[in-house]
């Protein structure tokens, strides 16, 4: 028989054990926003290696042919005969970041939605519309999801954007560009970035499923007065966006050559809400006057703004190869600056 001490052991009440749950809630909730802080450190850190990539591979296009690569090739004077009339630079940048075997199923000269529907003449839709480049997406966003078309997959979204400057992108009628990086048939070679590759951005981060309004009168030159004058400008333009994710469409098209799919502007500074009211409801837009290709006479001006959901900055990569963080601060005057190829900025970013 054991002793009596050994059969009457002192058990927990209910009083303590209560106490010891709540302290061990108290210590997961400390706990759990550490966490959290370190997975989105650490998907920041993979969203900097996705553009490095980017940077990487347009670099490499350059050197097998002599020039970075255009945001699309357009012939002066005409329009498009189909709506996806040309790819972008994700699409020429595809076997210089190992994805040559899609690059292989795809035919740069013809319309990236080929195909579509399927059945219909043409290849190129077969492979869109059924991959995804892991390298294009960031991982800390939260929509990163086919976009649909007719109940189908129809393509995948993208969350970086190529440089194409500070408002003015592309008049098709002389076929004079922009004053970014990138523009429809842009050629350019490192050399012709007099402002320092160092000083120059490349490429920076913009959100899938973006809200936009696109094809609205043409306004003008200068730059808008600040992100509440969007709304005028949009008037009675085509609005791309609505109440559930699959409406708002800005880029959503990773092939799709046009400044509002693979392409971001420095008219307002990173993060910068750009109020627009459809039918009581208020969404934060992107603007593209004339989509490229469009039309043979309009210019095409954009606010395409740099957004991530990484909190208050965004990753950026620079023509030098350089990925740096651009805080949601910085001076537009200096923003702007870096987004110019030739501007005769010398200010460096913070």
């Amino acid at each position: 028989m054991l002793p009596a001490t050994n059969r009457h052991q002192k058990a927990f009440t209910l009083i303590e054990l209560l106490v010891v749950i709540a302290i061990i809630g108290v210590l997961v909730g400390l706990l759990l926003p550490a966490v959290q802080q370190a997975r989105e450190a650490a998907r920041r850190l993979a969203c900097g290696n996705n553009l490095r990539q980017l940077v990487l591979a347009v670099h490499t296009y350059a050197s097998a042919r002599g020039h970075f690569p255009p945001s699309m090739i357009h012939t002066p004077g005409t329009a498009f005969a189909s709506n996806n009339g040309s790819w972008g630079v994700h699409g020429r940048i595809l076997p210089y970041i190992e994805e040559g075997t899609v690059a292989e199923r795809i035919n740069l000269e013809q319309p990236w939605d080929d195909g579509y529907p399927a059945g219909t003449t043409g290849t190129n839709w077969a492979t869109v519309g059924t991959t995804t480049i892991a390298s294009f997406v960031c991982p800390s966003e939260v929509n990163n999801t086919f976009r649909t078309k007719d109940g189908n997959n129809f393509v995948a979204p993208t969350t970086y954007g190529f440089n194409f400057g500070t408002w003015f992108i592309y008049d098709p009628a002389t076929g004079q560009g922009g004053d970014g990086a990138f523009h429809p048939n842009s050629h350019y070679k490192a050399k012709m970035f007099t402002d320092g590759l160092s000083k120059t951005l490349l490429a920076s981060e913009v959100k899938a499923f973006t809200p936009y309004v696109r094809n609205t009168a043409d306004p003008g030159g200068g730059y808008p007065a600040g992100p509440a004058s969007i709304a005028g400008l949009a008037s009675g333009g085509q609005n791309k966006l609505g109440p559930d994710t699959n409406s708002n469409t800005g880029h959503t098209e990773w092939p799709d050559g046009r400044v509002h799919h693979t392409g971001f502007t420095a008219t307002f500074t990173p993060n910068t809400v750009v109020p627009f009211n459809d039918s009581g409801t208020a969404y934060d837009i992107d603007l593209n006057t004339q989509q490229e290709g469009k039309s043979a006479t309009q210019k095409t001006y954009a606010a395409i703004t740099s957004r991530s959901f990484h909190n208050g900055l965004v990753n950026t990569g620079m023509v030098d190869g350089s990925i740096r963080t651009i805080r949601d601060e910085i001076a537009l005057q200096i923003w702007r600056g870096l987004a110019t190829r030739n501007g005769g900025e010398v200010a460096n970013p913070p």
